[in-house]
């Protein structure tokens, strides 16, 4: 079986054409033999009517020798192909024109007579050939009478065994191969019409499906472009090729990012080994030490190395809990619960929570707003967090003696935040990755490159999940600033 649409639509055509050719050369022969049995019956109708009209053909069962030879006589002159029979009332033959030994059948069935010799007959109809056990075949009919009494029938069969002989020579003959040479080359120029339509159509659909296979040998990764019409127009396989364009692309986006998401995977992995790594072995290494030499140690030396260990296992705890918070953010599930408050309180809240912090680095720290500031719609827990990690990461990157100010203005339909600190500052080709996991500001002489760990890009990922941006705005040496809007609520 082919394999192919292209080569599986000709063999199905080619296979119906043959079927119709076959149906249609059946019909022509039974047709064309119908319609001759019709003409020469109706033409023979009143044949055997004329017979009996000339002369007494049976009387009290008894037959006109001789009336019945001059009719014998007289068809075999005019017709050599017509039988004649002499029948009873009950269709027995009597009598007939052809020796008694080929005789197949002594009696023939009168329905079709009495059929035939109604008035509203539709012909042909077919009687009984004597000659044969089963074969039927046209016929012209008589009754017989003497006065008004039946004595039987003049029964001609008008399509005997010469009469076949002729048929069967004619079905051979050149008219009849022409038309069987027309009706083959008909069928042939349909055919080879049809292959050529067909392969009109399923071009596009094979070009299509070239370009799939070529789409995945390159392991989707390869972008195949296939002309269309513009979306809405064609046909079926336009909306086929338009529908395959969109998909491609978007497989290939997904396989991006399905690459790029690896890549963070491993890089994350990466740097949480690392970042576990140290304080681990710092952890490790006290508690040892702690151990080993216990006795030998002063008070003061076990107490500052418990607090070592202790700040160690701290930061291994706030490193795991903002996995874990990163990994929560970042599930489909999460789903940020709005609800509308006022900012500029929870962020006064907040302030006032790291005013200690502020003080012991001697640090100002302090929020300006107006006197109006509209309620904003978003999640009042999540939002603290931002404001938590960016004014706690403000403290932890500015000197002392410097200040840390969180601005809030209200807009149009938002109000926006800015942390603004006077710190170090970030270099400008490091201001796009200073919300990435793990982001590693660059070091100086006097200092190593530090890690910033996950605090900013659970900032990001919060205020992702708000349908907003997180910005930032810095110059080395004189600080940064951190901005973010809020819709306000309704």
């Amino acid at each position: 079986m082919p394999r192919s649409l292209y080569a599986r639509m000709v063999a199905v055509l080619l296979g119906l054409l043959l079927f119709l050719g076959a149906i249609l050369v059946a019909v022509t022969f039974y047709t064309t033999r119908r319609y001759e049995e019709e003409v020469v019956q109706r033409l023979n109708r009143s044949l055997s009517a004329n017979l009996v009209a000339q002369d007494v053909l049976l009387a009290n069962g008894e037959v006109n020798e001789a009336a019945l030879e001059k009719v014998f006589k007289t068809l075999m002159v005019v017709n050599p192909s017509i039988e004649v029979y002499l029948l009873d009332l009950d269709g027995h033959v009597v009598t007939q024109s052809v020796t008694p030994n080929r005789l197949k059948r002594q009696r023939v069935d009168v329905k079709p007579l009495k059929a035939f010799l109604s008035a509203n007959s539709e012909l042909p109809i077919l009687g009984d050939d004597p000659l044969s056990a089963d074969r039927r075949k046209v016929f012209s009919v008589s009754p017989i009478m003497v006065g008004d009494r039946y004595e039987g029938y003049l029964y001609i069969v008008l399509a005997g065994e010469h009469y076949d002989s002729v048929v069967q020579r004619l079905r051979g003959s050149q008219i009849l191969r022409l038309s069987l040479g027309v009706v083959a080359t008909a069928l042939l120029v349909a055919g080879l019409a049809g292959v050529i339509l067909f392969n009109l159509l399923t071009r596009r659909l094979r070009r299509l499906a070239a370009s799939m296979e070529r789409f995945r040998e390159s392991g989707f990764t390869e972008p195949v472009e296939i002309s269309s019409p513009r979306r809405g127009a064609g046909d079926e396989i336009d909306s086929l090729v338009t529908t395959f364009n969109d998909m491609s692309q978007r497989i290939i986006q997904q396989v991006r990012a399905l690459k790029e998401t690896d890549g963070l995977r491993r890089e994350l992995v990466a740097n949480v080994s690392h970042d576990l790594r140290t304080p681990l072995a710092s952890l490790k290494g006290y508690i040892e030490t702690l151990q080993l030499k216990e006795v030998e140690l002063s008070e003061t030396e076990r107490e500052e190395y418990l607090g070592i260990a202790s700040r160690q296992s701290e930061r291994l705890t706030k490193l795991v809990e903002e996995l874990f918070e990163l990994a929560r953010l970042e599930s489909h599930d999460m789903k940020p619960e709005l609800e509308p408050f006022p900012l500029s309180e929870l962020i006064q809240d907040i302030v006032q929570g790291f005013q200690l912090e502020a003080e012991r680095k001697h640090i100002t720290l302090e929020m300006e707003r107006p006197d109006e500031v509209p309620l904003v719609s978003a999640d009042i827990g999540l939002i603290q967090r931002v404001l938590q990690n960016l004014i706690g990461n403000a403290l932890k990157h500015t000197e002392e003696g410097g200040s840390v100010v969180i601005d809030v203005q209200p807009g149009k339909s938002t109000v926006e935040v800015h942390i603004r600190d006077t710190g170090c500052g970030i270099p400008e080709e490091e201001l796009v990755q200073v919300f990435e996991r793990f982001y590693q500001a660059s070091g100086t002489p006097d200092a190593p490159r530090r890690t910033g760990g996950l605090g900013l890009a659970i900032v990001k990922r919060i205020l992702e999940l708000h349908g907003s941006v997180v910005k930032a705005a810095s110059t080395v040496g004189e600080g940064t600033v951190v901005s973010f809007s809020l819709p306000a609520a309704d």
